[in-house]
């Protein structure tokens, strides 16, 4: 039986006040918050192993060794992968996909091929393939979105042909909170022979995620938007792609043999983690791992579902709000973005933080979204394992305030609102 009363206890930022009121933290799409278990993780390595890996014999190093390639298997294990050898550690998504842009796309790529992303993707996911464009000649291809926030199918499978050499699309977005239909897409990719980049930076933290059947070639997401520390994140590839491709940087620990004049690479993951890894935050990752895999993604999954559509009934309470996205919760992650009528997000987002409530305000990294929105910015609030309905509540009164509170201003500046 989840918990959520319990689960809140292991987080001790959640016991903070913010402007002498309980925090209540609605930005976990930007950034998770960490139990116990993480941050005594970290300390615990620091404390008693702290070493460089690889590199040598001596019992700290051996220790912190073991540790840091546990680390690698125990995230490959968490998505399903068939083996460490084809999860590579990165500081985060970002560089994950800049990686695969770089390492397997100038490698690829040619004039005339085609890449295919969405409207909805996060910057991360569109400008590493904008820049490989400009460098290889290849051709950029988006797939709109329909008015419930959704992506067009009909239009995608329209795009997809025979140039078509890679699909890159985020699994769920961290603006409409769309959980976009993956396997289908990445079979239809397929049939052209076409390779799939997810970017599962908001998916992995909360839904079951397993690559064999997500039928993806490549899936980038990060430590810290699931209960891990910040700086360390992941890329699989299916293995035999990673032999085909190039290091993405060079220098240590990612060679075999250094001349003057050449060398020649280390064997897969390790050509592709040039320079002392983050040992610490990696190994800490465990812990955030086997805290999710003790509440199940399931039940993880099923909380979240639970509070979206708590959140999305009581937010159409609040006078002259939009919300935008799905409107059913089954088709959306925990993410609600929204804007209220004639005030302005940023003023929405300080406002909530007089009440001791965090959320996030701007493009969000998706100024190409927001412009098909017809938008500038919106203000987000985002959900996790820990978020309540008591919170969402304390949401909905505050937005309530926040209008009444800018009717006024305009009532007395004699605009209307």
């Amino acid at each position: 039986m989840y918990d959520v009363q319990v689960v809140r206890k292991d987080f001790p930022i959640l016991e903070r006040q913010v402007h002498g009121r309980p925090l209540v933290y609605l930005d976990s799409a930007a950034t998770s918050q960490k139990p116990q278990a993480v941050i005594d993780a970290l300390a615990d390595y620091y404390s008693r192993y702290n070493a460089n890996v690889h590199r040598g014999i001596h019992t700290l190093a051996e220790e912190a060794t073991a540790a840091y390639e546990d680390a690698r298997r125990r995230v490959a294990d968490f998505i399903g992968a068939a083996s460490p050898r084809s999860v590579v550690f990165t500081r985060n998504t970002t560089e994950a996909i800049n990686l695969v842009a770089y390492a397997w796309g100038r490698r690829t790529l040619r004039p005339g091929d085609e890449v295919v992303l969405t409207v909805m993707e996060h910057h991360s996911n569109l400008v590493p393939w904008q820049l490989m464009a400009q460098d290889t000649g290849a051709a950029l291809r988006s797939v709109d979105i329909t008015e419930d926030g959704c992506l067009d199918l009909e239009a995608f499978h329209k795009l997809l042909g025979p140039r078509t050499r890679l699909v890159a699309l985020t699994h769920m977005s961290n603006v409409l909170g769309t959980v976009n239909p993956v396997v289908a897409m990445a079979r239809a990719a397929h049939s052209y022979g076409a390779l799939v980049l997810v970017d599962g930076a908001q998916s992995v933290p909360h839904l079951p995620v397993r690559v064999q059947e997500l039928a993806c070639d490549f899936l980038a997401f990060s430590g810290h938007k699931m209960l891990g520390p910040t700086g360390i994140g992941a890329l699989y590839a299916r293995e035999e792609l990673l032999e085909a491709m190039e290091p993405f940087m060079g220098g240590g620990e990612m060679i075999r043999e250094v001349q003057l004049e050449r060398s020649t690479w280390n064997e897969v993951p390790w050509r592709f983690e040039a320079g002392t890894p983050n040992i610490a935050d990696a190994i800490a990752w465990v812990a955030a791992l086997d805290y999710l895999e003790a509440l199940g993604m399931a039940p993880v999954r099923a909380h979240e579902l639970e509070i979206t559509a708590y959140a999305l009934s009581r937010l159409q309470e609040v006078p002259g709000i939009t919300i935008y996205g799905p409107r059913a919760a089954e088709d959306r992650g925990g993410v609600v973005a929204f804007n209220l009528k004639e005030v302005h997000p940023h003023d929405v987002g300080t406002a909530l933080d007089q009440y001791g409530i965090a959320v996030r305000a701007g493009h969000h990294c998706a100024q190409p979204l927001h412009r098909r929105l017809g938008i500038g910015s919106t203000a987000r609030a985002s959900f996790y394992v820990y978020t309540t309905a008591q919170e969402i509540d304390a949401l909905v009164a505050a937005l309530h305030q926040t209008q009444e509170f800018f009717t006024r201003v305009a009532g007395r500046a004699g605009r209307p609102l």
